[in-house]
């Protein structure tokens, strides 16, 4: 029973933080950007969130004639079924994870990986010219920068002995690992930022240039699956952020060890926002020269001096 118990809680704390960023990205945009966010629909505008899942609902689920129909309908939950797998590994505190396993991070980047499939197979699928350009995009920029995730773990992983979340939040009793593997939460993050394609990294689905890129003909709860998809993914990474480098739950013992976990994840996800408020996007060529030829190099760097520096004090 309590197995059962952890399993809803952690579906529902991702999906429940998801569904209330529609709201906090809109205030915290209006807050950066000195305007007006949503006031209109209840208290400060909170009950935003319900009018627009009211809205997606009773939207007309259309599918294009033109489209490869099955692989069209089915791409948006590949999205959230990787994503939601993932935090299965995540600790949210002491006994407070679905299970513990000693290849944790292998796991979220092959899960990362597999999301890749999605957002392909939803332009392809969906026979439009602009669709099929964002879905190439994003494949390219994803693939490419997970390279680089991949990469500037491996110093954490070096440092705590495992890929288990839980043994390197273990690790960080005496210290987090942000202070050491400050290189390699550097680039960590803007892979995330590139792996979630969000502002400046929203290339993909660039509206100025491509409509809506890969989710251009969706609609109905598909397209919201696609939406809610993309808060999903910041809350993951924000998550692994505050797991790898941040000490996870790890914290003063006046609250407990998820208030700490939550509060870590939930700062991150609001510098995710904030970046969308402040930043300019790039152009695509810009990007991938910039993985190949700085965020390859530094990752590549963090590793060795890592290496170098465990293998003479050991």
């Amino acid at each position: 029973m309590k197995t059962i118990f952890i399993i809803l809680g952690v579906l529902l704390i991702p999906l429940t933080i998801a569904a209330g960023l529609i709201w906090i990205e809109r205030r915290l945009l209006s807050f950066w950007q000195d305007r007006l966010g949503p006031n209109r629909v209840g208290p400060f505008g909170l009950f935003q969130v319900i009018a627009d899942t009211i809205k997606l609902f009773f939207k007309e689920d259309w599918v294009p004639p033109f489209s490869d129909k099955p692989v069209f309908v089915m791409a948006p939950g590949i999205l959230m079924i990787t994503i939601l797998l993932t935090f299965s590994v995540v600790p949210f505190g002491p006994g407070f994870y679905v299970f513990d396993s000693n290849i944790g991070v292998l796991f979220f980047l092959g899960n990362s990986s597999l999301g890749v499939y999605s957002i392909v197979l939803g332009g392809w699928a969906s026979n439009n010219k602009y669709s099929l350009i964002g879905a190439m995009r994003a494949s390219a920029q994803m693939l490419t920068y997970e390279v680089f995730m991949g990469l500037s773990l491996m110093g954490v992983v070096m440092m705590a002995d495992s890929f288990s979340f839980y043994s390197i939040v273990e690790a960080q009793k005496n210290g987090w690992f942000i202070f050491p593997q400050f290189v390699g939460f550097t680039v960590f993050f803007i892979a995330g930022l590139a792996e979630t394609h969000r502002l400046p990294f929203d290339i993909p689905e660039a509206e100025g240039e491509l409509v809506a890129g890969y989710h251009s003909e969706y609609s109905g709860m598909k397209f919201g699956m696609f939406f809610v998809g993309e808060y999903l993914g910041v809350t993951l990474i924000s998550a692994i952020i505050a797991t790898l480098f941040f000490g996870g739950w790890l914290g003063p013992s006046f609250l407990p060890p998820v208030f700490w976990f939550l509060f870590k994840t939930m700062v991150l996800i609001c510098v995710f926002i904030l970046l969308r408020a402040s930043l300019p996007r790039p152009r695509y060529d810009q990007l991938m020269e910039f993985g190949w030829k700085v965020l390859l190099p530094l990752a590549l760097l963090n590793l060795l001096i890592t290496g170098a520096i465990l293998i003479f004090f050991k």
